[in-house]
């Protein structure tokens, strides 16, 4: 792969205008400003990072955990561009280069979660759950759907991936000009593409983290096809997801144990506890965990701060952050030539002293947080809704758009579906085989229950169910 056509500023539509415009941004920089204006990046400060619905105003949601891996990514992006030009990796790789890697991973964090659907994580498994319950058990004119669907249509509905729905939706749904969605730059979209392969390619226990989840569906195929024929990186991994990764990977790790630790799910001492065991493990690295930890809270009794394990935990996160985007940079730089040649099969924490502080991270969110009874309570509520809304959702859209005698009650929950994803259903069906039409009217709803807010997906819930 090579940098020059990695860093595509082609489009899907590109400008008809070739007069030399006053406007002095890049095409990346003009990127950034589509997105940020955008409804659907909005609708990220009400979606679920880890606790849905909360009250509080310091607990992250989508939106500033994607404000945060932009933050990163971009600061990666520069350390990264700069030690490649530092230490003359790459003859062909020039500042200006650096500068532009630096603005898509800026514009990529801000995007990488964007088509996730409520309620979080676990608002993915929950439509998986749906689909592998029910796609079975849908008909149409006497034939079984599961019948009439090709094996990709049907895994990309078992495979369901707010990854594949994010691409799907800055390129076809947020229809504002016409049916290219936000027509962001190529090497923008490749970027996001964490999973260069379709729902039937997918193999977790590879080893490969390319193949770990569908990375675009078979509706949005021929995009994916011309976006990394462009770009070069054709089913390999661009190289700038594996920064973009490591961006998120940080971000959420991190941010998970201080959000845990402000909900009282972790101690400042059961966080002590964990890292010494660490220290003990990783003797040779330079960070160590808990002594900086320990540290952090005698600064805060010095200072009299009121709270000296709220102190230390906090700007221990900071510490942390700036170590791990050390090992983010070396993991990249010093795999530089098997991730430019598509070969490197690992994310960029793998090998470095940063590998085993960030499974412990991920690791002690999982046992405090994710595993604990009021996050299950949590998400037994949200099942109930999101099986309830998919269950009336495609009642209502089998026979959408068709000759067929629709109940009246389908018609009116048709109706709350946006019109923007209704056009990009009609554009995608245009000339379709019924089988492909019966398809993107199942996509149809996972489109419309992406684009929903946790309240307005409880909110539309209780409204159904005459709920006041």
């Amino acid at each position: 792969m090579e940098w020059r056509t990695l860093l595509s500023e082609k489009r899907e539509r590109e400008s008809a205008s070739k007069v030399r415009s006053a406007d002095l941004r890049s095409e990346f920089e003009k990127d950034y400003h589509r997105i940020i204006g955008s409804a659907s990046f909005r609708r990220l400060q009400d979606k679920t990072q880890v606790f849905p619905l909360d009250k509080s105003d310091f607990i992250r949601t989508r939106l500033t955990h994607s404000l945060e891996v932009s933050s990163l990514g971009k600061s990666l992006g520069q350390n990264i561009g700069e030690n490649i030009l530092k230490y003359k990796k790459n003859s062909g790789f020039t500042p200006q280069m650096k500068e532009d890697i630096s603005h898509i991973l800026e514009c990529a964090g801000l995007i990488h979660d964007i088509g996730n659907p409520p309620f979080g994580h676990f608002g993915e498994e929950a439509i998986r759950d749906w689909f592998a319950e029910n796609l079975s058990r849908l008909s149409w004119r006497g034939k079984k759907l599961e019948e009439m669907f090709s094996e990709q249509m049907k895994q990309d509905f078992y495979h369901f991936e707010g990854n594949a729905q994010a691409l799907r939706l800055v390129t076809k749904l947020h229809y504002l000009v016409d049916e290219h969605g936000m027509n962001l730059t190529y090497a923008l979209l490749n970027t996001i593409i964490k999973y260069p392969v379709s729902s039937v390619e997918i193999c977790p226990d590879s080893g490969d983290i390319r193949e770990k989840k569908t990375g675009y569906y078979y509706a949005d195929e021929e995009t994916f096809r011309r976006i990394t024929s462009a770009t070069g990186a054709g089913n390999r991994r661009h190289p700038l997801t594996f920064i973009l990764e490591a961006a998120d990977d940080l971000a959420y790790k991190t941010a998970d144990i201080e959000d845990a630790f402000v909900k009282g799910f972790i101690s400042y001492y059961t966080l002590k506890g964990e890292l010494e065991k660490l220290d003990r493990l990783e003797a040779a690295s330079p960070f160590r965990a808990s002594d900086k930890l320990g540290l952090l809270y005698e600064r805060g009794v010095k200072k009299g701060v009121s709270n000296p394990e709220d102190y230390a935990v906090k700007n221990w996160i900071v510490s942390a952050q700036g170590f791990l985007i050390g090992c983010a940079t070396f993991g990249f730089t010093s795999n530089y030539d098997r991730i430019m040649e598509g070969t490197y099969r690992h994310d960029l924490f793998h090998g470095t002293f940063g590998e085993k502080l960030m499974d412990l991270l991920g690791d002690l969110a999982r046992r405090k947080v994710f595993t604990s009874r009021a996050i299950y309570r949590m998400e037994v509520h949200e099942s109930t809704i999101l099986n309830y809304l998919m269950d009336r959702l495609v009642h209502a859209v089998l026979h959408f758009d068709t000759d067929n005698r629709k109940e009246s009650i389908d018609n009116k929950i048709v109706s709350f579906i946006s019109d923007n994803y209704k056009n990009a259903y009609r554009i995608q069906a245009n000339g379709k085989g019924e089988a492909e039409e019966l398809y993107l009217r199942l996509l149809l709803v996972t489109d419309y229950v992406c684009g929903m807010t946790d309240s307005y997906a409880k909110r539309l819930y209780q409204e159904m169910n005459g709920i006041i």
